[in-house]
């Protein structure tokens, strides 16, 4: 599948590497993992699930994209599998706890603003909620004294981002190739491009970009 026309790399799709010497098979069994990702909620219950759909939409927008990141579904699979980063701010719960405590907390401070449920607000109602959890600027009980700003930017950031870009359709976005092993790279000067590596389209040569977009490999 192709990326939409407006792109900065037109005709290029990473998955193409699958069977070259851009890609070794540890590259290929995670990137199979995560296009296999299931679109069911394996942790969050229901409620949860919602809300964490509709976070993903606020933190990252996809309206434009084909085909989408299935945010959400990555997020949910990171958190069944409890898979860490190896770390962690003290000032936080582990992962799985901070989730649940958060989601709980965003929608008790949903309510008793709003009467709604996070996922029922309006899209400025929602962003202008998110960034009074950046300020810091709840308190509600259900937040159980772990801080809403630590959350928003430890955990709500930095996890849905990072799911982001794990997947290969978002490499096609930004001409990324997947890792650098097994080939590695030759021209490492300032503005050189390897054979195999996308090239971005830039005002009058977007044909030209297509074409060697379609034969790096």
């Amino acid at each position: 599948m192709t990326r939409p026309r407006s792109t900065r790399y037109p005709d290029y799709d990473v998955l193409n590497k699958r069977g070259t010497p851009s890609w070794d098979n540890a590259t290929r069994a995670v990137i199979d993992e995560r296009l296999a990702t299931p679109h069911e909620p394996q942790f969050f219950n229901a409620v949860q699930w919602l809300a964490a759909v509709h976070l993903c939409r606020c933190i990252v927008p996809q309206a434009d994209a084909e085909p989408v990141v299935p945010l959400a579904a990555l997020l949910d699979a990171k958190l069944a599998e409890n898979a860490g980063d190896g770390y962690r701010d003290a000032r936080l719960p582990p992962i799985r706890d901070a989730w649940r405590i958060g989601l709980a907390a965003l929608d008790a401070e949903s309510r008793s603003q709003f009467d709604l449920p996070f996922p029922n607000l309006e899209k400025p109602v929602q962003h202008a909620l998110l960034e009074q959890m950046q300020r810091g600027d709840m308190h509600h009980d259900a937040w159980q004294r772990m801080s809403a700003k630590l959350f928003f930017s430890k955990r709500l950031l930095h996890d849905i981002c990072s799911v982001y870009y794990s997947h290969p359709h978002a490499w096609s976005e930004m001409g990324f190739g997947g890792p650098a092993n097994p080939r590695g790279y030759v021209r490492m000067y300032f503005d050189r491009r390897d054979p195999w590596e996308a090239a971005e389209a830039r005002p009058g040569v977007e044909d030209k970009a297509r074409r060697e977009n379609r034969r790096a490999r």
